[in-house]
C-alpha cells in the first residue's frame, strides 16, 4: 500500500483502508476499486490523500497506531465537546465521560501497538481540521507518554488535556483562526489567550485532573522562555505541558491549511531537533523522533545520487536513514531493489526530496 494525494486519484485504484465521514460513518469500505463517483466523494470531503493497493507496494503493510473506527469517533466526540460548548458555554456530564471513554480507547489502543512506529500519513478531512487535530495530538501526545514509562492513569490524564488542548478557541473569532495572512498584533494578543481562556473553561466545568488542566494552560510554553501565557522556563513547565508542546507543532505543521500546504514529516523533524532547548525540552524530542517516521512508509524521495524510491522500512535508531526500495534511475525505470541508508556502504547517499507518487 501507498499513499497518494487526492488530485493524483485515477479510476482502477483500490483502497486499503477504510474511509470514515465527519460524523464517523462509514464512507467506503477497504478493497473497494476507485470508480469517477467515488473519487469525486472523497474530493467533496475533502480528503488530502488516501492509501492504495498497487503493484510496486503490494506487500507493504502500514499499521497504523489506533484503529480507524477510534479515530473517527474520537473526532465526532470532541466536535460535538467543541460545538455544543461554543453554542451553550456547558455541556453535560455525560459529554465529558464521552470524552474520558474516547481516550481510554486511544490509550489502550497505543499500548497495545507501542512498539511500533507512526508510518501512515494522516488522512485529515480538511473541514474539520480543528477535530482531527486535537485527537492526533492526543495520540502523538499518549505515544510519547509512553515511552517515557507513564502509567496508564497518567496516560489518560495526559490524554485529555491534549484532546482538549485547543477548548479556549471556542473564544477566538473565526476571522482570527482562519485569517489567510498575518495576524495584526492585537490579533495574535487575542489568540495566546486561547491557553489560559481554555484553561478557565475547564476548570469551572471539568471535573478533570489538576494535572490535565495544567497541561492545556501550559501547552504554548516555550522550554527557553519566550511562551505564554505565563513565560515559564524548563522544567517549570509542566510535563504533559512539554508534551502537548511536541505534539501540537508536529501536527500543526504536517498539515494542510487554507494558507498553507502541509510540511513534509521529516522537515518538521528536522525543526524540532533544531528547536531543543529553545522551544521544546531536548529529552522528549529525543523520544518523539524515535517513535515518528520522518519518511512514512510508501513515500516517493528522491536521493542525491538521483535514484528514485519508495520508502519500505524506517528504523527507530537511524530515523533518517530507512530502507528504500529504488525504482528508478533517473527517468529511467529499472526492476526495483531495496537500498539501506543506514547500511554503512551507503552512507555517501543522502534523501533529498520528498515527491508527489505517479500514478501508474
Amino acid at each position: 500500500m501507498r499513499y497518494v494525494p487526492t488530485f493524483c486519484l485515477r479510476e482502477g485504484m483500490v483502497l486499503s483502508n477504510s474511509l470514515w465521514g465527519n460524523n464517523g460513518e462509514l464512507i467506503l469500505s477497504r478493497d473497494v476499486t476507485l470508480t469517477e463517483d467515488y473519487i469525486k466523494r472523497i474530493k467533496k470531503l475533502n480528503y488530502n490523500g488516501i492509501y492504495i493497493e498497487d503493484d510496486l507496494s503490494k506487500d507493504l503493510y502500514i499499521s497504523n497506531i489506533i484503529d480507524d473506527r477510534v479515530r473517527a469517533q474520537s473526532v465526532k466526540c470532541i466536535k460535538e465537546v467543541f460545538i455544543r460548548s461554543e453554542l451553550n458555554g456547558d455541556l453535560p456530564e455525560d459529554q465529558l465521560q464521552q470524552v474520558e471513554d474516547q481516550v481510554t480507547s486511544i490509550v489502550d489502543e497505543i499500548l497495545n501497538n507501542q512498539n511500533m512506529m507512526i508510518n501512515m500519513v494522516d488522512l485529515k478531512v480538511f473541514d474539520d481540521y480543528t477535530y482531527y487535530h486535537s485527537v492526533n495530538v492526543a495520540v502523538l501526545s499518549i505515544v510519547l507518554g509512553v515511552s517515557l514509562g507513564l502509567k496508564r492513569q497518567e496516560l489518560c490524564d495526559l490524554g485529555i488535556g491534549a484532546i482538549l488542548h485547543d477548548i479556549g478557541k471556542i473564544f477566538v473569532g473565526q476571522e482570527i483562526l482562519c485569517k489567510p495572512g498575518s495576524l495584526t498584533n492585537q490579533e495574535l494578543q487575542e489568540m495566546k489567550k486561547h491557553s489560559s481562556t481554555g484553561y478557565d473553561y475547564i476548570s469551572k466545568r471539568f471535573k478533570i485532573s489538576e494535572a490535565s488542566k495544567i497541561g492545556i494552560l501550559h501547552h504554548h510554553e516555550k522550554y527557553s522562555g519566550g511562551g505564554y501565557p505565563n513565560n515559564l522556563r524548563g522544567t517549570d513547565i509542566s510535563l504533559y505541558g512539554r508534551i502537548i508542546s511536541i505534539a501540537d507543532v508536529y501536527d500543526a505543521m504536517t498539515s494542510d491549511r487554507p494558507y498553507r500546504k502541509g510540511i513534509v514529516p521529516s522537515e518538521v523533524i528536522e525543526y524540532l531537533m533544531g528547536s531543543t532547548n529553545t522551544v521544546f525540552d531536548p529529552e522528549l524530542v529525543e523520544l518523539f523522533i524515535k517513535k515518528i517516521a520522518p519518511y512514512p512508509i510508501g513515500t516517493y524521495v528522491r536521493l542525491s545520487n538521483g535514484n528514485i524510491g519508495m520508502i519500505v522500512k524506517n528504523y527507530s535508531n537511524f530515523c533518517m536513514r530507512p530502507m528504500i526500495r529504488i525504482f528508478k534511475h533517473g527517468h529511467q525505470n529499472v526492476k526495483p531493489y531495496e537500498v539501506n541508508l543506514s547500511d554503512s556502504s551507503t552512507l555517501n547517499v543522502t534523501i533529498t526530496e520528498v515527491i508527489t507518487p505517479s500514478f501508474q
